[in-house]
């Protein structure tokens, strides 16, 4: 989680800091408040966003290999045998691809969910999040299969899915919180020195590594929940379900 969740993210806040031109255009409008847009305000607005949309997507594939390796290393050591790192990421890499375009479509849904008085996108999300662990383990039909999973016992599905939504939230939450406040402190421009640029990077270091816990409940809550829907629907062992990984 550390290699694949964290210093993604935190790379990425610091480029997206690095690249901000807020406090450039701010800066031209009070030297001319009479300009309607700041000079080659489309321009750098839109490298920003084609470096936060490129960003996100490379994060997201990395994060999918860091959500199959430690799928594989739970699962492993639940069974009682050894999982190394590098057999775990040799095995999120492998999976690393399905799970990332899986993950996508996931997201395109509940965004478009969001988009009509947001409570779809909320009961979206809830039932398709089984959809990562169906793939990695069954590699047939995630949708369709996490929204069975969530209608067949909604009421338990819905409990521990929401519980892990709250670990997730509140633990996303109080970093970003403290990210936005360190940084803030350093200015409007950290990065015009030396000193404040390494301050900001020093706070988006360890506000990153506060968000871990947020990481390891989602992947561990959503991982459980979904070996025990399976249990549900017919008997099953860890030793299975870890042949079942491959």
């Amino acid at each position: 989680m550390l290699l694949t969740q964290v210093l993604p993210a935190a790379v990425l806040s610091v480029i997206s800091l690095g690249l901000d031109p807020t406090a450039k255009w701010a800066a031209q409008a009070e030297a001319d408040p009479t300009a309607v847009l700041p000079d080659n305000f489309a321009a750098e607005l839109v490298s920003l966003i084609v470096v936060l949309v490129g960003g996100s997507l490379l994060i997201g594939l990395l994060q999918a290999a860091g959500w199959a390796a430690g799928s594989w290393v739970i699962t492993q050591q639940a069974a009682g045998r050894p999982g190394s790192l590098e057999s775990a990421l040799r095995y999120g890499l492998r999976r690393a691809l399905g799970l990332w375009g899986w993950t996508l479509l996931v997201s395109v849904i509940v965004g478009v969910g969001l988009c009509f008085c947001v409570l779809p996108g909320i009961y979206l999300a809830f039932a398709l999040s089984m959809a990562g662990p169906v793939y990695l383990f069954e590699r047939r039909d995630p949708i369709g299969r996490s929204f069975g999973m969530f209608h067949a016992r909604l009421g338990l599905v819905l409990g521990r899915v929401a519980l892990v939504a709250l670990a997730v939230i509140v633990g996303s939450l109080i970093p970003g919180a403290l990210e936005g406040a360190g940084t803030s402190a350093f200015g409007t421009d950290p990065f015009a020195s030396p000193g404040a640029a390494t301050g900001a990077v020093a706070v988006i270091g360890v506000t990153a590594v506060l968000a871990l816990p947020a990481h390891l409940a989602q992947l561990i809550g959503l991982l459980v929940t979904y070996a025990e829907q399976r249990a549900h629907e017919a008997p099953v062992n860890t030793a299975g379900l870890a042949a079942e990984l491959g």
